[in-house]
């Protein structure tokens, strides 16, 4: 499937040896070049010279988001400020912010791994590609365009919000690719429904990041905007910025994502004991860089939950894959003594027909002491509330098999919940602790 910009390797032990001498090469880097790293390094007792195979990752140290915030301004530096051109910045919920600096090579490789996306979409140089995501210090409208420009295909970089401008610009300058938050695509696809625009565009692709999307969601984008694929695209700024791997869209796919395994090496650890979690199980990704120069990572701990996906996809491509993203570690609720985060609801969602794509979780404590959950969902744009009872039924019935544990459903019409351009919110936990 790829072409232009193909993986580095052809065969699993060849991405073993090119995996091997990237994390020699960014110990190696990090050691010589990282006040942070060196000083970590030897706390742990580990040379350079200690990584001998890619089991030796189990000897470094692990860096977390307290790290980075705790380094500021320029945490994990390990370039010169003469090499640096350029940084980008995600702001956490406490302190100060977490800001990554590039190398020119750091953003090539980075526009290198944009194009790959684009490519696995199916985007052309002939495509016009809407970006509808945020500019500045975050990372995604500058990952979005500088792809896109490396690419080849037309950059629209109209930013988020605004549905008058993303709707007259679809309709007058024709885009072919959309590139929001599963959040702004949903506003986008029913503005475009409530202005019966869908003949008047020409949207052929959708590439959807930094946020779950359920299948419900996914079907509402596609139909409203009469797209023929609609993509996830991964990333964090961290690791660069969007673009480090995306789903392919292929039937039998359901929706993994394919990840730029000869740019990084991906560990699924369980956010608890941090040891490696069996194939096929849920646990958090944590990220070691091969070859990024300004800022490099040595297991990174993200907070973001997936599992691995096993076996070769049906489209071909050699990449491996995980899951869509499931939760974040730091985002899990414990209730009557079960962990719970917002893609497993997601999940049992998706698999119940008549209900729309947008939902709630609210945790109360009664006056009895006890905890409760209701979930509030709406129905499905064309379900009638007389199917309510059959709805709850089920709902009630899929939680208390995954979940093992009890819960209330409250149906809403279609509409009822908040929609926003960016990330929207899931959990809403009202107890007192």
């Amino acid at each position: 499937m790829l072409t232009r910009f193909p993986a580095h390797y052809s065969s699993p032990a060849e991405l073993e040896r090119l995996q091997l001498d990237g994390l020699r090469w960014t110990v190696n880097h990090a050691w010589r070049n990282s006040p942070f790293y060196r000083s970590r390094l030897e706390l742990a007792g580990v040379t350079p010279d200690d990584i001998a195979s890619l089991a030796d990752i189990a000897k470094l140290p692990f860096t977390s988001a307290d790290d980075l915030r705790d380094g500021y301004p320029f945490p994990l530096r390990a370039a010169s400020h003469e090499q640096l051109v350029r940084i980008h910045s995600s702001s956490g919920t406490t302190g100060k912010r977490k800001i990554l600096c590039y190398t020119q090579k750091d953003v090539d490789d980075w526009a290198d791994m944009f194009c790959r996306c684009y490519e696995m979409a199916g985007v052309t140089r002939e495509d016009r590609v809407q970006i509808c995501v945020g500019y500045g210090l975050w990372t995604a409208g500058a990952g979005f365009q500088l792809g896109c420009e490396r690419y080849g295909a037309l950059a629209v970089p109209v930013g988020p919000g605004n549905l008058d401008i993303q709707t007259t610009f679809l309709v007058d300058l024709q885009s072919t690719v959309v590139c929001c938050t599963a959040s702004m695509g949903l506003l986008l696809a029913e503005e475009v429904q409530r202005r019966n625009l869908r003949d008047k565009i020409a949207v052929r692709k959708v590439i959807l990041g930094a946020e779950r999307s359920s299948e419900a969601i996914l079907a509402k984008i596609r139909e409203c905007l009469g797209a023929e694929s609609v993509h996830d695209i991964t990333g964090l700024t961290e690791v660069y910025g969007p673009g480090t791997g995306l789903s392919c869209g292929v039937p039998g796919a359901d929706g993994s994502i394919h990840y730029w395994a000869d740019y990084y090496l991906l560990e699924i650890l369980d956010p608890e004991t941090l040891q490696p979690v069996q194939p096929g199980e849920v646990g958090e990704m944590v990220f070691t860089t091969l070859c990024k120069e300004g800022g490099p990572l040595i297991r990174y701990r993200s907070r973001d939950l997936t599992r691995l996906v096993p076996g070769d996809c049906p489209c071909g491509c050699v990449l491996p894959r995980h899951d869509r993203i499931l939760g974040r570690s730091d985002d899990v609720v414990i209730f009557r003594g079960v962990n719970i985060y917002p893609g497993q609801i997601d999940e049992i969602l998706d698999r119940i027909d008549g209900l729309g794509s947008e939902f709630q979780v609210v945790l109360d404590r009664g006056a009895d002491g006890r905890d409760y959950m209701t979930i509030r969902v709406e129905r499905a744009e064309d379900a009638a509330p007389t199917a309510d009872a059959l709805l709850s039924k089920a709902i009630v019935s899929g939680v208390k098999h995954s979940l093992m544990v009890s819960c209330e459903v409250d149906l809403l019409p279609y509409g009822e919940l908040p929609r926003s351009e960016r990330k929207t919110r899931r959990m809403f936990d009202n107890r007192a602790y």
